[in-house]
């Protein structure tokens, strides 16, 4: 198997998401492409996962997203918080 920069790419804008995503929402400071602040963060990580599911769709066609385990499993976890981080944040947070 050789290195593709393309499926690199695919597999770091997926993965860089869900920090992005989680601290946006967890109220914590991070420096993202959009700047600092929750809706940056929140923004961004949206922004890295639309970018990967773009680029896989590109590469292997809406057929080979679904017929790929490793991805779409990356991509629950992913879309699973981002459906219930909100929750999960109002529920578990110190007070």
């Amino acid at each position: 198997m050789e290195f593709s920069l393309t499926d690199f790419i695919i597999g770091l804008t997926l993965m860089n998401a869900m920090p992005h995503f989680v601290l946006g929402t967890f109220h914590a400071r991070m420096l993202s492409g959009f700047g600092y602040g929750n809706r940056a963060n929140i923004l961004y990580g949206l922004f890295n996962f639309t970018i990967s599911v773009v680029l896989y769709i590109s590469s292997y066609s809406l057929s080979g997203l679904l017929s790929s385990g490793l991805y779409l499993g990356a991509v629950a976890v992913l879309l699973i918080y981002f459906v219930t981080g909100k929750y999960v944040y109002n529920r578990f947070k110190a007070e």
